[in-house]
């Protein structure tokens, strides 16, 4: 092998090492443990979390625990367990387990790698694999630092609804998901439009995957597209303004007209009851000076 070959050699495998880099685990005791610290995966699809061991014993372990938790320590959540006992191949988990986790790997070649089936934007997290053999003074390990499950989704519209009054005035409102974040984009007939306060709706531990986006002065009758965007696809919503309709207009103006009919009416007899105590308090003066 030539020097060159050498070179681009070298070059692969640290490639390699960057694309497949893995976290390992180890104690004095001997154990060691293998997991990627991250996994992305695509929402609706399976993804499979790596973890493998080994450990100090000399011989196989007849029985042991393969656990799998979201989160660690007192706020951990136990998402997978299953038990292997009597040199079992099969590793049985309880009846009410969640049936989108499953172990992938096979537990007596020190592979205990979970299987989750139909990822979701919620199921982003840190993870963390743990082995607990039976009959040993050392009963068990974990992996300490643990593997971020980074899930990514397409965008896509929750809602998109106009809020306010004719007093007030309009405004829309647009509800987005998606990961990584979408951008917002509001359209109008006549091209883009600057939204305005575009704020948070929740954040998740892992990162946020859902964003509001709000345009203010929106005109009744007027047609306004939220479009949503990241690095997975597209997707927009439309929002018609509906103007007020011919009904109300034609009862506001009857009302307007029967108001104004209503102050002419009191004001007639406003000047009337004047013409006439101003007719009488004459006669009375007239009828005193005579």
């Amino acid at each position: 092998m030539s020097a060159m070959d050498v070179q681009r050699f070298s070059k692969t495998l640290g490639l390699l090492v960057v694309l497949h880099s893995a976290a390992i685990a180890k104690d004095d005791d001997g154990w060691l443990m293998k997991a990627p610290t991250e996994v992305r995966a695509i929402e609706g699809y399976p993804v499979v979390l790596p973890c493998s061991f080994t450990h100090p014993h000399h011989t196989h372990p007849s029985s042991m625990h393969v656990v799998w938790t979201l989160g660690h320590g007192r706020a951990a959540t136990v998402l997978f367990r299953c038990t292997s006992l009597n040199n079992s191949q099969q590793c049985q988990s309880k009846v009410n387990q969640d049936q989108r986790y499953r172990l992938e790997g096979n537990h007596r070649n020190h592979d205990i790698s979970l299987r989750i089936n139909s990822v979701t934007l919620k199921d982003s997290g840190r993870y963390f694999c743990r082995v607990e053999l039976t009959g040993h003074s050392h009963t068990s390990f974990e992996n300490t630092l643990g593997t971020r499950l980074r899930v990514e989704a397409a965008p896509r519209i929750l809602s998109l609804s106009a809020e306010g009054s004719e007093t007030s005035g309009f405004k829309a409102v647009c509800h987005v998901q998606g990961s990584p974040l979408p951008d917002v984009q509001w359209i109008a007939p006549d091209g883009v439009l600057e939204g305005d306060t575009s704020f948070s709706l929740s954040q998740e531990a892992i990162g946020q995957y859902r964003t509001s986006s709000q345009l203010l002065d929106v005109k009744p009758g007027g047609q306004y597209i939220c479009a949503a965007s990241n690095s997975l696809g597209k997707d927009q919503a439309t929002l018609y303004v509906l103007p007020p309709s011919p009904e109300r207009l034609t009862a506001k103006s009857s009302f307007s007209l029967l108001v104004l009919l209503l102050a002419l009416a009191l004001g007639t007899k406003l000047l009337l009851a004047l013409g006439v105590g101003a007719w009488v308090i004459k006669r009375r003066f007239s009828s005193v000076n005579q």
